[in-house]
């Protein structure tokens, strides 16, 4: 991938400003914590069966345990803007993913429900944390770049997860969790310490109209609470649809289409794929179609390929709805995390994180209760209904502006 080959003047934020050669370190630095955040994520997903059984948890404390990381991953998401406008979003990046090294450990180390809880609370505090703190530093970087390089940073956190989830699949059956786990830990404390330096030793990079517009922050920061709040939707609509695919789309391959459990497997990792690859893509389908066509072709795509998916009266017709839907949520993530983020700075990308994190936990729960009334494919094609939300919404905000206040 041609790196900031385009990029040739300085920009404000270290000694001299960042050169061409700067920005390209600081973006495989934050590429590598992306990926780190996947690798940890899924490498922990694995482990989840074994884990129940250490502590004997029944199905219903294995829910409220896991609660834990979605409690702490909201509740560090509303705190960790204010620590990247105080510290910096590269040095709360670089603790937090020393804090997810260390407490992907802990949870092995638990014999009861209520310990696992504990350790996970703090699991997803760090977990929220760095997705707040890398996507604030990311958008600083795009900002810097002039490029729309965000679903890049994107695609390698699903690159990392796909991996971690691999390599968790091949050892699970004779690495025990405690041994596996250790060795992530171990992993991303050398990741960390190889990668981290590179944010350390500079500040997030700031384009010269960033700059010269910093005195009117505080006027425009109230016009755009609103349109952060708008984007924050866009990504809950997506998220809902990842959440969803990920818990229930095997189960409706294999109860509603009898398909073998090894081909509902793969339903799940085929919606990943596709979502890797349009990731991927995302940059050159930004730069020829722009956020709002990427947005709103992203939305109808993902409903299509929902549908499809939801209501296919085959196998292998709804495993191709499955991969349509990937490659239609793809972009529309990161492309609202970027404009919050553009918008609002890292509170921006915290409040839409924080919305988008609860779209995910959204999702499976509301799937089940609309199973229970009425039927799996239907409930599923709720997905639909949000992904096409989302592309409405994303039409009606493309003029979207923070007003200037008149003097």
């Amino acid at each position: 991938m041609p790196l900031l080959n385009k990029v040739r003047t300085a920009v404000p934020g270290g000694p001299g400003g960042d050169t061409a050669a700067s920005l390209s370190r600081l973006r495989f630095a934050l590429t590598v914590f992306f990926a780190l955040d996947g690798f940890l994520f899924a490498g922990w997903v694995v482990r989840i069966p074994a884990i129940k059984q250490q502590t004997g948890a029944s199905a219903g404390d294995l829910g409220l345990a896991l609660l834990g990381v979605s409690a702490g991953a909201v509740v560090t998401m509303t705190l960790t803007g204010r620590l990247c406008r105080r510290f910096g979003s590269h040095a709360v990046t670089v603790a937090t993913a020393v804090l997810l090294s260390l407490s992907i450990a802990l949870p092995a180390l638990t014999h009861s429900p209520l310990a696992l809880g504990l350790v996970l609370l703090l699991f997803g505090a760090a977990y929220g944390g760095i997705n707040v703190a890398m996507n604030s530093a990311a958008v600083d970087l795009v900002a810097a770049l002039r490029r729309p390089v965000m679903p890049s940073f994107h695609a390698a956190f699903s690159l990392g997860g796909m991996l971690g989830a691999g390599i968790g699949g091949l050892v699970a059956g004779s690495v025990s969790p405690a041994a596996h786990l250790l060795g992530l830990t171990v992993a991303g404390l050398l990741l960390t310490a190889a990668a981290g330096p590179v944010l350390l030793r500079q500040p997030s990079p700031a384009p010269p109209e960033q700059i010269s517009a910093s005195s009117d922050r505080p006027q425009r920061a109230a016009g755009s609470r609103g349109l952060v709040v708008v984007f924050g939707v866009i990504a809950l609509c997506t998220a809902y649809g990842e959440g969803a695919l990920a818990d229930w789309g095997a189960l409706h391959l294999e109860q509603d289409l009898h398909a073998h459990p090894g081909v509902a497997a793969a339903g799940y990792s085929l919606f990943a794929l596709t979502m890797t690859v349009g990731r991927l893509s995302g940059t050159a389908l930004l730069e020829r179609l722009g956020q709002t066509r990427t947005l709103v072709a992203g939305g109808t795509t993902a409903a299509g390929g929902m549908l499809l998916g939801a209501l296919a009266p085959s196998i292998w017709l709804a495993l191709l709805g499955f991969a349509v839907t990937g490659l239609g949520l793809a972009n529309i993530f990161p492309v609202a995390v970027a404009r919050a983020g553009a918008l609002a700075g890292p509170s921006g990308v915290a409040a839409a994180s924080t919305l988008g994190y609860g779209g995910m936990l959204l999702g499976p729960p509301s799937i089940g209760f609309l199973a229970d009334w009425f039927s799996l494919p239907l409930a599923l094609t709720t997905v639909a209904v949000l992904a096409a939300g989302a592309a409405v919404i994303g039409y009606a905000a493309r003029n979207a502006r923070v007003p200037v206040p008149v003097e």
